[in-house]
């Protein structure tokens, strides 16, 4: 998966010199936005948060906040996003998920089914460090009922390695008696071998599944189960098939109907511009008939419709 990113690190890199760039963009009257969100998008985050700590000793000032003071609406929610270390992102968007009232399933759905077991570990340490809570203690007590027991199940990040080929049948048979073969559904063996299983062992269950059943395993969960738990096991199976597939589709939900889901697009195109926006462009044109540069470009305006077309990285109509 090494270099799916449609953002990579620039090449001949300067910390210093564009930290400049910046000071001099947001300096006297009006500000340069363009030159903003070129240098940003060209940059990686480990690159940009060297510029960070240049800005700081050249000018000793907080780069962030002077962004901040300059920018405004999702295009200020953008460029902050750009600066915030992948891991912090992933901690912080969950935590703003959970506190306050009410929760935002989507969030805590998105990151937990599709970041990979060592992403998982590194967000329940860093979600500690940042905040002096228990990432799993926060989720236990935001939700409830099975959704609840497969985020928790998600948390410990200890998937089976592997696949286990004795067991490939049995777990699609399981899941078929667990649900379309029964009056009523038992969510329990869902979620532990959904939950439990290798990617590439659950790929295999899908296929075996499909010969037994008649039915795809989405349409199964589709039809028995509902809310939030249904939300999830979707979001498990389609990242287990592709993360990419599984991002395409978010980001076209995003975008779909009327009103744009703002949060939802800049968290995706921003989380997925290092590691594998090439494969979701391409998988967006395959499932939806048309690129993602042209969602985009129809669905949002000015510097942020600029900003999120640079981290698309081309247009594959």
């Amino acid at each position: 998966m090494a270099g799916r990113g449609s953002v990579r690190a620039s090449g001949n890199f300067n910390a210093n010199q564009d930290a400049e760039i910046l000071y001099k963009a947001m300096k006297g009257l009006g500000t340069d936005e363009d030159s903003i969100m070129k240098l940003l998008t060209s940059r990686s985050n480990s690159q940009r948060q060297q510029i960070k700590a240049a800005y700081k000793t050249l000018h000793g000032k907080d780069l962030v906040g002077d962004l901040q003071g300059e920018l405004g609406g999702t295009f200020e929610t953008l460029v902050v996003a750009l600066m915030t270390p992948p891991i912090l992102y992933d901690v912080t968007s969950l935590r703003n998920a959970i506190k306050g009232a009410g929760t935002d399933e989507k969030v805590l759905i998105e990151i937990l089914s599709s970041r990979t077991a060592q992403q998982i570990k590194d967000i329940t340490a860093a979600y500690r460090q940042e905040f002096n809570k228990n990432l799993e203690e926060d989720v236990t007590g935001d939700t409830s009922g099975h959704f609840r027991r497969l985020l928790v199940i998600l948390l410990q990040a200890s998937r089976q390695q592997g696949v286990q080929e004795g067991n490939i049948e049995a777990d699609a048979q399981t899941l078929f008696s667990a649900g379309e073969k029964k009056f009523g559904t038992d969510e329990e063996q869902f979620i532990t071998i959904l939950g439990n299983r290798s990617t590439e062992h659950l790929r295999r269950v899908f296929a075996a599944y499909m010969k037994l059943a008649g039915y795809e395993m989405e349409e199964s969960i589709q039809r028995e189960t509902s809310g939030g738990l249904r939300d999830l096991l979707l979001a498990v199976v389609k990242c287990a098939r592709s993360v990419p597939a599984y991002f395409a589709e978010t980001l076209y939900y995003s975008m779909k109907g009327a009103g744009t889901d703002d949060q939802t697009l800049i968290r995706v195109m921003v989380s997925r511009s290092e590691v594998d926006m090439l494969d979701i462009r391409a998988d967006y044109r395959r499932l939806f008939a048309k690129s993602l540069h042209s969602a985009i470009q129809g669905d949002t305006s000015g510097d942020y419709r600029k900003a999120l077309l640079l981290l698309c990285g081309g247009n594959d109509a």
